[in-house]
């Protein structure tokens, strides 16, 4: 009989485990809330896998974050042994797939990803700031000076704890706490450590609750504050970590300072106020906004160059993508973060969108929307993959917008996203290049071969995650899904993930690296986009332009050490 062949016992038996494993979880899930010892004196945020796995059971709610045990201490649950052993039992089964649900098997996927990620970084690239997987060693970029400073450690670090890879953790908070190191000599540029450093750092001490992250964070934040000593105060781009020396890139506009970098620290900055009770922080970004403020802006736009000596506009270009994008996005969260108290940065952010809804948002001939960049007196119909995030921009602010536009906005991210998807599918690897055209007949496509790349970039899935998030239409979980099979297709190699130069081409060659936003954003977004929305519930936390969480503080009662009180 059919029930006494081997293949069904087999079967049978891989059900009886992988029931197990979920018993097995259930009971650690309520062991875990139950029995947890309070033995941190600071307010930390409890997540586990119980949240992603069993999403109705001790989810963390608004108001909800229980006391307990630094990662690595008192629970010893091996979420990840857990989670390894039941993608394995899935992979190798059909009808196990047909038993659990599609969600579960796509988080189960990203998973092992990341484990994939982060084991070949933890065994080949340790300490440094990225990996080349292909050659299986360290890689680093200008953007981190010419130090090890562990960026894909920091990087990673809240996306290891909330996939529940709390001995990954443990790993990562152990190097940083022994070697990650600020007094060094070397030129970094002050955007990227921000987002990535300080907003990792940030992130990683809301979440777990160890002040060693927070002490690091305003340790680095101390370096970074000479780049603020500019005739305007407009902050240099890049600072020298040991010297205190500033400086701008080379090629941005006659010595310019760049919008999205300048534009891109208040999230950041006014933690380290809320945290440490220094005004500084604050006071420098403000002065920013102040500035920007009083300027003249062509047809209400923000130009991307800003020159730090004379407080004048550079080339008037302006972009919802690269050099622009985050400035846009910092408007919205410093609304969004404040408890939605800053009512002038939500009203800068609503003139700002106004201008460029008028002046830069197109349909193509064949209906598709998409946002082109403004140089020099017209409009250039290019749109790229960095723009791709202002689809979950608009859907985020859309609550809130001004004259009951939020279903127009919701729409708008719903036309971004679905642009942003035709480029994906309309190459030959289902992933999206790095900048793509719409005229000449072709449309959401790279014409250039320096713009056929994809370098893991997280964008499009981060629009995906936010529109299922406030539309829960199925599609755009399945966008991801898609992605994400695309990415370990063919960017997955023995050694970790790499970008690739040509997205069209059958045959792709690797770029050789492993970026550390992947491990932040890319599979971050991907795992959150397969969870339950209780799971980082966006009432209480904000994401920073890396993908690092932020709590939303409530201000409503409170002033910050340099405000002024009418302004929160």
């Amino acid at each position: 009989m059919l029930v006494n062949s081997p293949q069904a016992t087999l079967r049978l038996s891989e059900k009886f485990i992988l029931l197990l494993i979920l018993s097995a979880f259930i009971t650690l899930c309520f062991g875990a809330f139950f029995f947890l010892p309070d033995n941190s004196k600071h307010k930390r945020f409890d997540l586990g896998l119980e949240d992603v796995l069993i999403p109705h059971i001790d989810a963390p709610k608004e108001g909800k974050h229980a006391p307990g045990p630094g990662p690595g201490e008192g629970n010893q649950v091996q979420w990840s042994s857990v989670l390894a052993t039941s993608f394995i039992l899935l992979t190798h089964s059909h009808e196990l797939q047909d038993f659990i649900s599609s969600e579960i098997q796509w988080l189960l996927f990203v998973f092992q990803m990341m484990k994939h990620a982060w084991d070949s970084y933890r065994q080949y690239g340790w300490g440094h700031n990225e990996l080349k997987p292909l050659a299986k060693k360290g890689h680093s970029t200008n953007i981190f000076g010419n130090s090890q400073l562990g960026a894909s450690i920091v990087d990673a670090l809240d996306t290891l704890y909330i996939m529940g890879l709390h001995e990954e953790f443990k790993d990562g908070q152990e190097w940083i706490d022994q070697n990650l190191d600020f007094s060094v000599n070397a030129e970094v540029s002050v955007f990227e450590v921000n987002i990535r450093f300080i907003g990792g750092l940030l992130a990683a001490y809301y979440l777990s609750g160890q002040e060693m992250f927070k002490q690091k964070a305003v340790q680095l934040a101390e370096k970074l504050l000479p780049a603020f000593n500019t005739p305007t105060g407009i902050p240099w781009a890049m600072v020298n970590l040991k010297s205190g020396v500033g400086r701008n890139w080379g090629w941005a506009s006659a010595g310019s300072s760049i919008l999205a970098e300048f534009g891109t620290l208040h999230m950041e900055f006014v933690h380290l106020t809320y945290l440490t009770g220094n005004p500084a922080y604050y006071q420098k970004v403000m002065h920013i906004r102040k500035l920007l403020a009083k300027m003249d802006r062509p047809n209400g736009l923000y130009p991307n160059y800003l020159n730090p000596r004379t407080g004048r506009w550079g080339q008037h270009h302006t972009s919802v993508g690269g050099l622009g994008d985050s400035f846009y996005e910092y408007l919205l969260k410093a609304w969004l973060m404040s408890d939605k108290t800053d009512t002038e940065a939500r009203k800068t952010y609503d003139d700002a969108m106004e201008a460029i809804e008028r002046h830069l948002i197109r349909k193509s001939n064949g209906g598709l929307t998409f946002i082109g960049e403004w140089k020099n007196g017209h409009l250039e119909r290019k749109m790229g993959h960095l723009a791709c995030f202002a689809g979950g921009m608009f859907a985020l602010g859309a609550d809130g917008s001004p004259d009951d536009k939020a279903g127009h906005y919701l729409q708008l991210g719903a036309e971004i996203a679905h642009t942003c998807h035709e480029s994906y599918d309309r190459t030959v690897l289902k992933l999206g290049p790095e900048a793509f055209k719409f005229d000449s007949g072709l449309e959401a496509v790279a014409v250039r071969q320096n713009e056929k790349y994809y370098i893991l970039r997280p964008e499009v899935i981060e629009t995906y995650w936010y529109m299922w998030r406030f539309t829960h239409d199925p599609k755009y979980r399945q966008w991801g899904w898609e992605a994400a099979q695309a990415i370990d297709k063919y960017c997955r190699v023995s050694g970790g993930f790499s970008g690739v130069k040509d997205v069209y081409s059958s045959n792709p060659t690797y770029d050789d690296v492993q970026q550390s936003f992947f491990l932040a954003e890319t599979l971050k977004y991907l795992y959150l986009l397969f969870s339950s929305d209780d799971l980082m519930p966006l009432e209480s936390w904000v994401f920073n332009t890396e993908a690092h969480p932020l709590p939303v503080l409530h201000l409503a009662n409170i002033t910050l050490p340099g405000s002024e009180p009418a302004q929160l």
